[in-house]
């Protein structure tokens, strides 16, 4: 096909927009593939489109490969399959809900697992139905609190989400294998630079999950790898090699101490240094002390929070995204100085584990704090703190939690080696569910035998406007887009660069010889526009191969140009075949 730019419905800007932050915002806009409708929200302009569905044949593509079959769901639903899972309440705030005009409850799909659960328990009803792999690539609807980056983190923003169907634990393995090698090939078909992350599973449930990070600076996502490359994970799911036990039996008794003005850790290490306290002969240091952070947990469909102790290494901070994923699907805040002023038990600065834990509120320690580990923490009292206060002696947690932020150079949770830490954007997350939501739904299925049994499922989804962005974020420079062969809006961009009539003749003729060779040509024919504006366009337009009629094409060349590579000067009768060499790969 071949598209005119005298006629594409297309503004460039010149400068980046107000509100963008991200590469792939910046450009994305500048080169009219999408423009703000409003806070996180995008209308798709032409040439946007055009690779948003491409992107969408390759998904769609490897998914049909593997069996799936594809449907679609509607955006707007009914409250009740939500309530039956409990993800009416569970997903909080982030959640679109409505009214109609008969005042029942609705809300606008974040996603779909109790609507494919329903209909196959709606139609299948016997073991030779099974199995099944059903997806859709669908708009979905999240009320981000903070949407950002253009279309990385949208409230608006499409997706496919397929589930598979299984009569046995062994099926469902090997329909999460199929799934995992078709996101590959999707990926790298696409050329995206990505890593496999252990994950957790979140609001949506079940056991085995890993995701799919695209490797960018920009990145909300935080992952490490093992030095030895066999083991990633996205940094909520990192689990923290636990500390050593020792023998309670001989340790020294637990003292309290004053320590004026010592309500931060530094100022604890500073005080105890000062005051000749020493650990194994050896300075206090951060990682002597425990910090004791108080936060707000309120569970599903829970009417007020409750407090929570979590304990973590004087030298860590916590990391909330750890906190909330260990957490989930409950809510998550810090504990606040009105909360404090309510609860006398509460010193801030000074808060310790025996202070909470005498006051009936649930305490969770970092998995260095073991059995016999001794502590300098709080004292429950202003200007107190206790040091030598030993676990398992002197206190013992509820329980262990993932909350202490995770560090360059830390070990590997089976001896891999140590950590390192990247930034990535979640491009694909893969669940094996299990039973969740068929047994939710009492979906019962006759077995080989006449009995009655619960299929198993999994749950695989791609963030495909997502994937859009990466495409953008990983492909570009300081000129403009690059696009992949296969998902950009146009093969090749030919342009007349001088107002020779006879160029732009042959112009006509070019287009029309890649069109019969089935090569998608866009072709800046604008015949008031100077040869630097439309070189600046096509540069910021990103479609792979140029080729352009200029001042050499009196002496019968055509300059190529291969974006983001090298320009070459080509027989005009031999363009034709070699675009369509470089093309077809």
């Amino acid at each position: 096909m071949i598209t005119r730019l005298s006629s594409l419905f297309l503004r460039t800007l010149r400068e980046d927009p107000a509100d963008a932050e991200v590469p792939s915002h910046k450009l994305l806009v500048r080169a009219g593939f999408i423009r703000r409708a409003a806070p996180g929200v995008y209308s798709w302009l032409p040439l946007g489109l055009r690779t948003l569905r491409k992107i969408e044949d390759v998904v769609r593509e490897e998914m049909t490969a593997i069996g799936g079959q594809e449907l679609l769901f509607p955006a707007l639903l009914p409250r009740e399959p939500y309530e039956t899972t409990g993800r009416w309440t569970e997903y909080g705030d982030d959640l679109f809900r409505l009214k109609d005009r008969r005042d029942v409850d609705m809300l606008l799909g974040p996603t779909h697992e109790e609507m494919f659960t329903s209909t196959v328990k709606d139609m299948y009803s016997s073991y030779k139905d099974f199995p099944v792999t059903l997806f859709q690539i669908q708009t979905k609807y999240r009320d981000e609190a903070r949407p950002r980056a253009g279309i990385l983190r949208g409230r608006e923003f499409v997706m496919k989400d397929s589930y598979s169907f299984d009569m046995s634990d062994a099926g469902l393995d090997e329909s999460y294998a199929q799934h995992r090698a078709a996101y590959q090939r999707v990926f790298d078909r696409l050329g995206i630079e990505y890593v496999i992350c252990q994950a957790t599973s979140g609001a949506m449930g079940g056991s085995a999950s890993e995701e799919f990070l695209a490797v960018s600076p920009t990145g909300e996502d935080t992952f490490v790898r093992s030095t030895d490359g066999s083991y990633a994970a996205n940094v909520e799911a990192v689990v923290t090699q636990p500390g050593v036990e020792k023998p309670i039996e001989g340790q020294p008794e637990a003292v309290e101490h004053d320590t004026p003005d010592a309500e931060t850790i530094e100022t604890l290490v500073d005080w105890a240094n000062s005051a000749g306290v020493t650990v194994d002969g050896r300075a206090v240091t951060a990682a002597d002390t425990l910090k004791c952070i108080v936060a707000k947990v309120t569970g599903p469909g829970a009417e007020e929070p409750e407090l929570l102790g979590v304990l973590v290494p004087g030298d860590r901070e916590v990391d909330m995204k750890r906190l909330e994923a260990s957490l989930e699907p409950a809510a998550v805040e810090l504990a606040s100085d009105e909360d404090f002023a309510k609860s006398s038990f509460l010193v801030k600065g000074y808060v310790g584990p025996r202070g909470l834990a005498a006051n009936g509120v649930r305490v969770l320690a970092d998995p260095r704090v073991v059995s016999g580990t001794s502590w300098i923490t709080g004292a429950d009292a202003k200007n107190r703190h206790v040091v030598g206060l030993v676990a398992g002696r002197d206190f013992t947690p509820d329980g262990h939690i993932e909350a202490a932020e995770v560090r360059e150079g830390d070990p590997a949770p089976e001896g891999q080696g140590s950590l390192t830490l990247a930034r990535g954007i979640e491009i694909g997350h893969i669940f094996q569910l299990g039973r969740k939501y068929t047994e939710a739904f009492d979906v019962q299925i006759l077995d080989e035998n006449g009995k009655r049994a619960v299929p198993t499922m999994g749950s695989y989804g791609i963030g495909v406007s997502r994937l859009m962005a990466v495409l953008a974020e990983q492909n570009h420079d300081d000129k403009g887009l690059n696009w992949p062969v296969e998902v950009a809006p146009y093969q090749v961009h030919v342009a007349v660069a001088n107002k020779d009539a006879a160029a732009m003749e042959a112009g006509d003729k070019l287009v029309n010889e890649l069109d019969a060779v089935g090569i998608e040509v866009l072709f800046d024919d604008r015949p008031k526009v100077s040869p630097g504006v439309k070189f600046k366009d096509a540069e910021l337009l990103g479609v792979p191969f140029a080729a352009i009629l200029g001042r050499s094409f009196a002496d019968g060349i055509i300059e190529l140009r291969i974006r983001g590579g090298e320009t070459l000067e080509v027989p005009a009768d031999e363009i034709v075949a070699r675009l369509k060499e470089l093309v077809r790969g």
